[in-house]
């Protein structure tokens, strides 16, 4: 009896053994970060792998911003959709559009039983992704605005003050003048040309790029970029290209590596670009507000949001919407806000992370980097808030379209700005039409 006894509770206690530990549940993440981002992105998703034993998040690099919406809405189509797709600002309008094929975060995060205090975030940056009804439906990830970046070491050699960007397009233009004159081939570029030359100028200086308060007042809205005070700042630019002053790199990020390298002197571009310039740079670089016309009325008001968010994909097992609640909320925490701010220039997505970081002295230790932030958190405007508006993918493609016309001297800056306006308000028209009901 005995020795039944034991041999029985020996296979029980070999079976307990043997059986394999429960799966981990894999949680898909389509994501368009690369380089030094990419490496981020990998550490944060180890970062909460290794923080607990349930879930398992998986990174995948799918290409430019563009490539990642069009694959995760393919995949969606195809009905093997990851659980989590980024996808950049301009997409924001497409996919809030997108019936049945997203999950808004505040009722993943609820239905998870997770904390999710909607005011916790920056209002600047969670408002983007707000719906009418007050709920925010992606989470705010890699979120950035455009900022001004230039060479301290060229500034130097060219006779300026290192220690003072240019702060109107006035200068921007004599500080352009000195560089090439010191023999600096490329002294001022930019990246996101539409992003930063008239979306965010606009916002910037208080003037609507489009109607219905910049498209959050409807889909029937329309744009308005053509307007005499963007059609100056592209006639200035215009004048600069002539005179090789500022020196037109290509579309999206293209010209962001012209910076860190040293090829350009002056940049505008995203926040999001200092972890890149920090890690690469081998001169003294400064981060400044963008330009501004001085004599415009209002200005500077804010910059608008840039970056990207995280949208949770629908048809999914309620086990996933669990994991994917537990990442965000991994990621909503102040140190890991905070860490991730310091790390890359993106913004700190709550006030919490903010507080943390000012409290740590990075902003004293690193003079600039609280540029995008405090651009960001001034009170906004119905003409500052941001810029959403349906197929605004197409519209920027557009706009360089025309705007290369007009470095190329194949166009005049009214010229270019009256057809982008009239071409880019079929694209609304379309997704209006698209959209009704």
């Amino acid at each position: 009896m005995k020795l039944k006894l034991l041999v029985s509770c020996s296979f029980a206690a070999l079976a307990a053994f043997s059986a394999p530990a429960q799966a981990q549940v894999e949680i898909q993440w389509w994501h368009a970060m690369g380089g030094p981002l990419g490496e981020w992105v990998n550490d944060l998703v180890d970062g909460y792998n290794k923080s607990q034993k349930e879930y398992k998040v998986v990174a995948t690099f799918k290409g430019t911003y563009p490539e990642t919406m069009t694959g995760g809405i393919a995949a969606f189509r195809s009905g093997n959709p990851p659980d989590i797709l980024q996808v950049f600002e301009v997409g924001t309008a497409t996919m809030m559009a997108s019936k049945g094929v997203i999950l808004p975060v505040g009722k993943v995060m609820a239905d998870a039983g997770m904390p999710w205090d909607q005011k916790a975030y920056v209002s600047a940056v969670a408002g983007y992704y707000t719906a009418s009804n007050g709920q925010i439906l992606s989470f705010p990830f890699n979120s950035s605005t455009t900022i001004f970046y230039y060479n301290k070491d060229a500034f130097k050699a060219a006779g300026l003050n290192p220690d003072k960007a240019p702060s109107t397009w006035p200068e921007v233009a004599l500080a352009a003048a000195k560089l090439k004159a010191s023999g600096h081939a490329c002294p001022f570029t930019t990246s996101w040309q539409s992003w930063t030359q008239l979306e965010s100028f606009s916002t910037w200086h208080n003037t609507l790029f489009a109607s219905k308060g910049n498209g959050f007042g409807g889909m029937d809205a329309r744009l308005v970029f053509n307007g005499p005070l963007q059609v100056r700042h592209i006639q200035d630019l215009e004048n600069m290209a002539k005179q090789g002053l500022f020196v037109y790199k290509g579309r999206d990020n293209k010209a962001d590596s012209t910076f860190p390298s040293g090829e350009c002197a002056m940049l505008t571009g995203s926040s999001g670009l200092y972890g890149n310039a920090k890690k690469n740079a081998k001169f003294a670089f400064g981060l400044a507000p963008l330009p501004s016309y001085p004599d415009v009325p209002g200005t500077p008001q804010n910059t608008v949001i840039g970056g990207a968010s995280l949208w949770v994909m629908s048809g999914k097992p309620a086990d996933h919407y669990k994991g994917v609640a537990s990442f965000f909320n991994y990621m909503s925490s102040p140190e890991v806000q905070s860490a991730s701010h310091k790390r890359t220039g993106y913004l700190p997505i709550t006030t919490a992370a903010y507080e943390l970081t000012e409290k740590s002295g990075f902003y004293k230790e690193n003079p600039g980097t609280d540029v995008a932030v405090t651009q960001m958190i001034r009170k906004t405007t119905d003409k500052s808030r941001g810029i959403r508006l349906g197929n605004l993918l197409q519209i920027r493609t557009i706009i360089d379209e025309e705007l290369e016309q007009v470095w190329g001297g194949k166009k005049s800056a009214k010229e270019a700005l009256d057809a982008a306006v009239q071409r880019g308000n079929e694209q609304l028209e379309k997704f209006e039409k698209a959209n009704k009901g």
